[in-house]
C-alpha cells in the first residue's frame, strides 16, 4: 500500500506538534498539510526546532478543498471546531479527533459539560469513542475516530476490566490524578498567570472537570450500571506526564492477587499496556516520550481496599500517540508503526 496523505488541523499546539514529530517518522504516512490560524505562513519548526531537519509544508489556513487530497484528518482544535469539519468530510476521508467534540454520545451531555450546542449531532452515529485496547474491533466501522481525553485514558484502562468482571465495588471509587501543565494547552500560562506553574501544585476542576462526563459514560457502558466515583485533577510543576492514583473497594472474596491476575490476562497481548509487579511504585518518568501505560496494583492499609497506580505521557498515550495507534488499527498497519521511538 502506498503512503496515506494526512492533514493536521491545529498543528501548532502541544498535541499538534507532537503528532507531527511522530508522523514524520511513520513509514506509511505523508504529511500533506499543516493547518493553523494565527501561525499561517510559518514553518512548524518555529514551534519545535527538532523539526527543522524535515521537509514539511508551511502552515496554511484550513479550507474544504484540502480534503480532496487527504485520507486522514487529525484535528487538535478547540472544542466545537471539529464539528464544523465533520460536515465537510468526503467519502475517502477519515477524521481522527483529539478534541471532545465526539466523545459524548448525548448532545445534552455535551451542552452540559462544554457549554456548546453540538452543531453536528447527525454525525455522532458515525463516531466511536476510540480507546484502542477496549474498542479495537469497532474502530474500523466508523468515519470519525474520537480519541479519549488524557486523564480518562489513564483511568479507564485499569478500571474497565475490573468493573466488567464485577471484582470491585462500583461505589465510592476515588481518583486522584496529577498532570503536567502541557495538558492545559499552550494557553496555560495565560490561564494560570497568577500561579507559579514551575514551583507549585494546583488542584482544579473539583467535581466539575469536563472529563467526568466521558469517564462516567464509559464506566457505565462497560459495567451496565451507574458508577459512583470522585475525580480530582491537579496541575503539577512538570511539562508532561500523568499519574492517576485510584482507590477501590474490593468485592467480598477478591484479593490483590486476583486483581493483578485479571489485569495481566486482559492486557497480555497488548503492546502498549503493561502490568507491573504488585506494589511497584510508579513514576511518570517510566513512560515519558512513549505510548505506554503502566499499571500497578498496590496494597492498602485497609484489608478490603486497594490502590491502583496508572501512568501515561499525556501528549502521547493520552493524545497524539493514541490517535496514531487508532490510525494504525484502521489501516491495518502494524499497531506500533511510528510509535517505537
Amino acid at each position: 500500500m502506498s503512503k496515506i496523505n494526512v492533514l493536521i488541523a491545529g498543528s501548532t499546539g502541544y498535541i499538534g506538534v507532537q503528532l507531527t514529530k511522530i508522523l514524520v517518522n511513520h513509514k506509511k504516512v505523508n504529511i500533506k498539510y499543516l493547518c493553523g490560524s494565527s501561525s499561517i505562513g510559518k514553518k512548524i519548526s518555529y514551534f519545535d526546532k527538532s523539526l527543522s531537519k524535515y521537509k514539511l509544508p508551511k502552515i496554511i489556513k484550513f479550507n474544504k478543498n484540502l480534503l480532496l487530497n487527504v485520507d486522514v484528518i487529525f484535528t487538535a482544535l478547540p472544542n466545537g471546531e471539529t464539528q464544523k469539519i465533520s460536515k465537510l468530510l468526503l467519502k475517502k476521508n477519515t477524521l481522527i479527533d483529539l478534541s471532545a467534540d465526539f466523545r459524548l454520545k448525548k448532545t445534552s451531555d455535551f451542552l452540559k459539560w462544554y457549554k456548546i450546542k453540538h452543531s453536528a449531532s447527525n454525525m455522532i452515529k458515525n463516531s466511536i469513542y476510540a480507546l484502542p485496547e477496549i474498542k479495537r474491533n469497532k474502530i474500523k466501522n466508523k468515519k470519525i475516530i474520537s480519541c479519549p481525553g488524557c486523564y480518562p485514558t489513564s483511568i479507564l484502562l485499569p478500571l474497565i476490566p475490573l468493573l466488567k468482571k464485577r471484582l470491585i465495588s462500583n461505589n465510592n471509587i476515588i481518583i486522584d490524578s496529577k498532570s503536567g501543565y502541557s495538558g492545559a494547552g499552550r494557553g496555560v500560562h495565560k490561564k494560570y498567570i497568577r500561579k507559579n506553574l514551575y514551583e507549585s501544585l494546583s488542584a482544579y476542576g473539583i467535581a466539575n472537570h469536563r472529563h467526568n462526563s466521558e469517564i462516567q459514560q464509559e464506566l457505565d457502558l462497560c459495567s451496565g450500571k451507574k458508577n459512583n466515583f470522585h475525580f480530582t485533577p491537579h496541575l503539577t510543576p512538570m511539562f508532561r506526564g500523568i499519574l492517576s492514583t485510584i482507590y477501590i473497594d474490593l468485592i467480598k472474596g477478591v484479593t490483590k492477587n486476583k486483581i493483578n491476575s485479571v489485569l495481566n490476562k486482559y492486557y497480555k497481548k497488548e503492546i502498549f499496556v503493561s502490568i507491573a509487579k504488585p506494589d511497584t511504585l510508579l513514576s511518570t518518568n517510566d513512560v515519558i516520550n512513549t505510548n505506554n501505560c503502566i499499571i500497578s496494583v498496590c496494597k492498602s492499609k485497609h484489608r478490603r481496599k486497594l490502590i491502583i497506580l496508572s501512568v501515561i505521557d499525556n501528549l502521547i498515550k493520552g493524545g497524539s500517540g493514541q490517535a496514531i495507534q487508532n490510525m494504525n488499527i484502521l489501516y491495518n498497519f502494524k499497531e506500533n508503526e511510528g510509535l517505537n521511538a
